[in-house]
């Protein structure tokens, strides 16, 4: 039976004489809107003399009032990411509207505005399982609220925003970057390649249109929240459309790209992105043009684009045009390597550029090996780990498409990789690995829901198709699941 007065633990934690929040009287009916009104409330509380906590609120009109989940570190807005949403009272309808200070000793006091807001559409409402379609300013598309095996609350984006089928700038906006094979330097007679640096970080397409910029990872998702600090890029080209192809890399101390310092900048959508581009900027290495003023370049040697793109003379603290050599690879290697580089990629002067494709025109040569795995399990730690995740169980596709094991990475992790990585995991009752796995493994293992793909780097395969010492890198949301293969040595 529904309770009712469902405002009744809203009106017992609030003193209408003391805080502007509205509090309906006792007795009267409740509004009836439409069912379709959400509101976001960004929360700030004092903490301790000085210091403060943040936190958000989600709210969902429903039954006349707004059923509300507090989600501590904000609502993702990116699909993989599940944050921790701690239902709530319930709240008048009056509240979408609210905004404004909370008095010190009140419940909640501090401050509280709103976020966002919009209308949402319900696709299925459960005791344990909510999915809604928004249609808001920062949240859109569909979300579902659930409950985990331990009764706690998750919220997840599961799709990710419309890609646009116009043509942006020369281009289709749904692009997918150029891959390169892995293999060898070319022969010593090279004079037909040019060399760049391989940078460890995240590929991104730039696509400016109009003095507006959006950025799309080599999966397609658009990452252009997550790197606000890349926003005045546009205002370098002085006008002119273009489509930029590069890296978004962290650098460390000594300007070299460090993919770990650059995990703290991934998976992160929320409000917090603005503090931690302050705080830990990223810098895009761009080396490549695509289009330029609605011409697309695809098909222009790479020397061609290359040129044209070094003669814009883009260079600041946030992006850079990279450098590029003609021949002598080994040399060039050698100086990847002393520098603590990834490697170097050989690119044929001639080459156009193939959308998607990973052809031999294009040759990474890698100075350590890395691959990429979909975490499909973990096992609990011992000692400084007890309680917690001691490893992680990971596997990759086969040919038939199915997700295979390939071992279990228990190196690699600092606490914080760690403590960022399971709030990520969704447990499931079953393994999702369409291989038996070895009795050692599976008596106590704990399942999850193969969504999250990251990077280790390792020895070799063996022949079982293990990988054979390998140490995890971090979290990959640059990569679609169904690309998770085994990469040929």
């Amino acid at each position: 039976m529904a309770d009712p007065d469902p405002l009744a633990a809203y009106r017992a934690k609030r003193d209408p004489g003391r805080t502007a929040e509205p509090v309906p009287p006792a007795g009267q009916p409740l509004p009836r809107g439409d069912g379709d009104t959400f509101v976001v409330h960004e929360h700030h509380t004092p903490r301790g003399r000085t210091g403060e906590r943040v936190h958000w609120d989600l709210r969902l009109e429903r039954d006349g009032v707004l059923k509300s989940w507090a989600v501590p570190k904000g609502p993702p807005t990116q699909p993989g990411v599940n944050r921790l949403a701690v239902p709530t009272e319930d709240h008048p309808l009056e509240y979408a509207s609210f905004s404004g200070t909370i008095p010190a000793g009140e419940y909640g006091g501090g401050v509280s505005t709103i976020w966002d807001a919009g209308r949402y559409a319900t696709e299925t409402w459960t005791d344990d399982h909510v999915t809604v379609a928004f249609d808001g300013g920062r949240l859109t598309g569909r979300y579902v609220l659930f409950r985990l095996p331990d009764r706690s609350w998750a919220l997840r984006k599961l799709d990710p925003d419309p890609v646009s089928a116009a043509p942006v700038a020369g281009v289709p906006e749904d692009l997918r970057p150029m891959l390169a094979a892995l293999g060898e330097l070319p022969p010593a007679s090279d004079e037909r390649w040019g060399y760049e640096f391989k940078w460890d970080g995240v590929r991104v397409l730039a696509h400016v249109r109009g003095g507006a910029l959006r950025l799309r990872a080599r999966s397609g998702n658009d990452v252009t929240a997550t790197y606000p600090e890349l926003a005045p890029l546009p205002a370098a080209l002085a006008g002119h459309d273009a489509v930029l192809d590069g890296e978004v890399v962290a650098l460390d101390p000594r300007g070299r790209p460090d993919f770990g310092l650059l995990q703290g900048r991934m998976h992160r959508t929320g409000p917090e992105v603005a503090r931690l581009a302050v705080a830990a900027p990223v810098s895009y290495l761009v080396f490549d043009l695509l289009a330029w003023d609605g011409e697309a370049l695809l098909d222009r040697p790479w020397t061609e684009r290359r040129e044209r793109l070094d003669a814009l003379g883009l260079g600041n603290d946030r992006w850079v045009t990279t450098p590029w050599f003609r021949g002598n690879g080994p040399a060039i290697q050698s100086a990847s390597r002393d520098n603590g580089l990834e490697g170097v990629v050989a690119k044929r002067l001639d080459s156009p550029y193939r959308p998607g494709g990973r052809g031999p025109d294009w040759r990474k040569v890698k100075n350590l090996r890395t691959q990429a795995v979909v975490v499909g399990g973990w096992r609990p730690g011992e000692g400084r780990r007890a309680g917690g995740i001691g490893s992680l169980l990971v596997g990759v596709h086969d040919d038939t498409g199915r997700l295979v094991f390939a071992g279990h990475v228990g190196t690699g992790f600092t606490a914080k990789a760690l403590a960022d990585l399971e709030p990520l995991l969704t447990a499931r009752a079953s393994s999702p690995f369409a291989d038996p796995l070895p009795r050692e493994v599976t008596r106590d293992a704990r399942w999850v829901e193969p969504v999250l793909v990251g990077e280790v780097r390792f020895g070799e395969w063996t022949r079982e198709g293990r990988l054979r010492h390998p140490a995890w890198r971090g979290l990959r949301d640059d990569v679609r699941l169904q690309d998770v293969v085994v990469e040929p040595a």
